[in-house]
């Protein structure tokens, strides 16, 4: 028994020794770790604050452009890509200013506002639509080269059907029919059979078919 005693009253001596060489280290770690447990609820928080300010501002937009207060329309635009760049309330806004530019016939500032919103809109489920709009916009405007090269380089998942039509719109205009119909055929491939878009794509390639026989 006296040396078990004597083992235990060793063991302490050690253990308040390790304590007294690694305290310090110790607390440190603790706090460390706190600070860092506090620090990411107070990150979460102010993220959640910012989402939730981005959004009041958006319906703000929103409520502006149904009401036709122009004058509030653009600062709200450009309040939210100037403090809330990161945030997709950013990216709707500019999507949506596009397209009361295109609307207008203001083309180039329409893709102004997409080539924003396509650097701001990082990769997710918006992406494809950005990119896609981006492209019409550029077939809009007369640039049926750049909405190519746009297309080409597009990721349109889920979305292929649109992109081979759009695909097809800019080399009809690029003057090459038979790309122009495999693009079509793409499309419509693409398509479901009760799609609403099928009797819209069938003109264009009956109209390639048309104007194939009369340049033969």
């Amino acid at each position: 028994m006296a040396f078990d005693a004597y083992d235990e009253y060793e063991q302490g001596e050690r253990v308040q020794q390790w304590l007294r060489q690694n305290g310090l280290s110790i607390a440190i770690g603790i706090v460390i770790g706190l600070v860092a447990i506090f620090g990411w609820q107070q990150w979460r928080n102010h993220q959640a604050t910012r989402a939730l300010e981005a959004a009041n501002l958006y319906q703000q937009l929103e409520t502006a452009v149904a009401a036709g207060k122009d004058s509030q329309i653009d600062p709200l635009v450009e309040r939210l890509q100037k403090d809330y760049a990161n945030s997709p309330y950013a990216v709707f806004a500019a999507s949506d200013r596009a397209q009361r530019q295109v609307e207008a016939n203001q083309l180039d500032k329409a893709l102004a506002s997409l080539q924003w919103a396509r650097e701001h809109v990082g990769d997710n489920a918006l992406k494809p639509l950005i990119e896609l709009r981006f492209a019409k916009v550029q077939l809009a405007a007369g640039k049926a080269g750049e909405a190519l090269a746009t297309l080409d380089a597009a990721n349109a998942k889920g979305y292929e059907a649109l992109r081979e039509e759009l695909r097809g719109d800019a080399l009809v205009k690029l003057g090459r029919a038979d790309d122009a119909r495999k693009a079509y055929q793409a499309a419509l491939a693409a398509m479901g059979e009760d799609a609403p878009q099928r009797a819209a794509l069938q003109l264009k390639l009956d109209d390639l078919a048309v104007a194939g026989k009369q340049g033969a």
